[in-house]
């Protein structure tokens, strides 16, 4: 069905499903009726997109449609019924529709929903089975207000439903053309001034040009973010056989996608002892027991794990206390400056403590200055990474940097 239909299914705004129901129940309610819905027009069938109803067991239900042509509501939008009828049994007009004595349609009220640009979604419809001889131009001014509210409403869904679908359609085709690659940034051992290891990190190609977390994002938001993650992954691990055996790798993983499995899949077969998965404090973890279960079949053939992100403005800590992680990696804005601030010297000291008792090690990230340098190795900061000791580079280029 093409991506105009809408279906509560299908929506991430569920707000809007509630407003609408709520207004259609308000107005439902207020006329007296049995049944209150919005239809849509498409492709000459007319599809019952919400519905609310006095009955438990409504004689139409949200999905259902019926040919376009024998329904009141196209006819009552071109002119062939008019929008109030407090008795379709006294309507020739009515009469030859099959739904007026078959559902049966007594009272009937009915008026278009005009979307912004003029164009006509469909309708808002009442109806019962009875005649209501009391039904005036009062009632169906009030149908009026509701219906221009529910059309704003309608629109709000509508786009919201287009720039999810543009979103599928961006990150699907980054996927089928592979518009990513890996650079590999060097993890320099302080004290030896040699290469550990790298990190992994994904830049995209593709159009509108973005960084790397917005299009992490997007995928996830539109239910394509474990493909993407494994995609980018497989290919970064491609880059493990041009190092020498004594490197690792580091990789950084969403903790869903470790919980799901997906991330066991994509390393079998890969030596464990040279992998190590990143995990950011920003994304948080709801049940560190099940986590900690998922990854100690890894941690058990020597996969290391690494908590990105410490002292981060917003990082709690908690997945260094809860995760028992082999690597915690000082955040970028903390090793910023760390040669002239006070407080982020004490902050780092205390997590270099830390980490010395609990046998985790320290990677300090970003760092740019020899100065920076060279206080973290006073802190007694094992490793490090940073533009000032080598920049994210393509795997022929990363290799080129060893001795």
């Amino acid at each position: 069905m093409p991506d105009i239909l809408l279906s509560a299914s299908r929506t991430s705004d569920a707000s809007v499903d509630v407003i609408v129901l709520d207004a259609l129940r308000a107005i439902r309610e207020h006329l007296g009726m049995e049944v209150a819905f919005v239809s849509q027009f498409h492709d000459g069938r007319h599809y019952f997109r919400f519905v609310d109803s006095s009955s438990a067991d409504p004689p139409i239900a949200a999905g259902d449609s019926d040919p376009l042509e024998e329904s009141y509501c196209q006819r009552v939008v071109d002119g062939r019924l008019p929008e109030l009828i407090r008795d379709a049994s006294q309507l020739p007009a009515a009469l030859e529709l099959p739904a007026t004595t078959a559902l049966p349609v007594g009272a009937h009220l009915s008026t278009a929903l005009r979307l912004s640009n003029g164009q006509i979604y469909g309708t808002i419809c009442c109806f019962s089975s009875k005649p209501d001889p009391t039904l005036g131009e009062r009632d169906l001014a009030l149908l009026h207000l509701f219906a221009s509210f529910v059309s704003q409403q309608i629109e709000r869904r509508l786009e919201a439903e287009h720039a999810r679908q543009a979103m599928v359609e961006r990150v699907s085709s980054v996927l089928e053309a592979e518009a990513f690659s890996t650079v590999y940034q060097p993890i320099f051992h302080l004290a030896e001034g040699r290469i550990l290891g790298f990190e992994a990190l994904t830049r995209f190609s593709a159009t509108p040009a973005r960084s790397p977390d917005v299009w992490f994002n997007e995928a996830a938001e539109v239910g394509l973010g474990e493909r993407l993650e494994m995609a980018v992954v497989t290919k970064a691990l491609a880059g493990l056989e041009h190092l020498p055996p004594e490197l690792f790798l580091s990789l950084n993983v969403s903790p869903a996608h470790l919980l799901s499995g997906a991330v066991a899949r994509v390393l079998e077969g890969m030596p464990l002892g040279r992998i190590v998965l990143e995990v950011t404090e920003h994304v948080p973890i709801p049940d560190y027991s099940r986590f900690a279960a998922v990854l100690k079949p890894l941690r058990s053939q020597d996969l290391r794990l690494a908590v990105d992100d410490a002292g981060a403005g917003y990082a709690s800590f908690s997945h260094i206390l809860q995760l028992d992680p082999d690597l915690i990696k000082l955040d970028t804005t903390l090793t910023r400056n760390i040669d002239t601030d006070r407080t982020r010297r004490s902050l780092a000291a205390a997590l270099i403590r830390f980490a010395q008792e609990t046998g985790s090690r320290i990677v300090a990230e970003g760092v740019e200055t020899v100065a920076e340098r060279d206080t973290l190795h006073r802190l007694q900061v094992d490793m490090a990474q940073g533009y000032l000791l080598g920049h994210p580079l393509p795997i022929a280029e990363a290799v080129a940097l060893l001795p």
